[in-house]
């Protein structure tokens, strides 16, 4: 079963993630997607600010952000040039999101922040494993293990294979010892975008 980091053991893995973590970014432990990870994040200080000003209530759901997404940011769009379905969607936006007059529609609103690394802390390497695995969708991660997996060799290389960065409490202190895979979407998703403001919505 997966445990949750001390904030010791935060410190320790913000050192032994070099570049992959922004120095001036913020880190929490959360249960999320299932397991207790460690998550490394830094706000989008504009959009963080403009929620504020605007007032904006929470921005989740699937259904709100695939609306979101088939609109530029900051350029009008006429009504007009959307089918009464999306035409709809539109209104229900929540706001803050965007600006509707009669005529157009101004979306706002991106993600409010981003995602460096997901770290799962874990005493059985496998386990560890699967639950890092389902943050593929989202970010880069990475496994911490309390001690070298019995077959460190093979553990590395399927971790390897999925992508997934191996850290390892050592008697020196944590050692990154497998770096992960870089966090590089094909494509932007709603699925993807309501990951960042569940967490928005624990951590602002």
């Amino acid at each position: 079963m997966a445990v949750v980091a001390s904030s010791a053991v935060g410190s320790s893995v913000r050192a032994a993630s070099g570049a992959l973590v922004h120095p001036g970014g913020h880190a929490k432990t959360l249960s999320l997607l299932g397991a207790d990870a460690l998550v490394f994040y830094r706000f989008d200080a504009t959009e963080h600010s403009r929620r504020r000003r605007a007032g904006m209530k929470a921005l989740t759901g699937i259904g709100p952000l695939e609306t979101l997404l088939t609109l530029p940011v900051d350029m009008p769009v006429p009504l007009e040039s959307l089918s009464a379905k999306d035409r709809a969607a539109v209104r229900r936006l929540p706001a803050g999101s965007a600006d509707r007059d009669r005529r157009e529609i101004t979306r706002h609103a991106v993600r409010p922040l981003h995602v460096d690394l997901a770290v799962v802390t874990a005493e059985q390497p496998r386990r560890g494993l699967e639950a890092a695995t389902r943050f593929a969708p989202f970010c880069s991660r990475a496994v911490l293990l309390r001690r070298p997996a019995p077959r460190m060799d093979e553990f590395l290389n399927e971790a390897s294979f999925y992508g997934v960065g191996v850290l390892v409490d050592s008697p020196c202190g944590i050692e990154m010892v497998l770096e992960p895979r870089a966090y590089r979407p094909r494509r932007h998703t709603a699925a993807a975008w309501n990951f960042t403001e569940e967490l928005y919505q624990r951590v602002r």
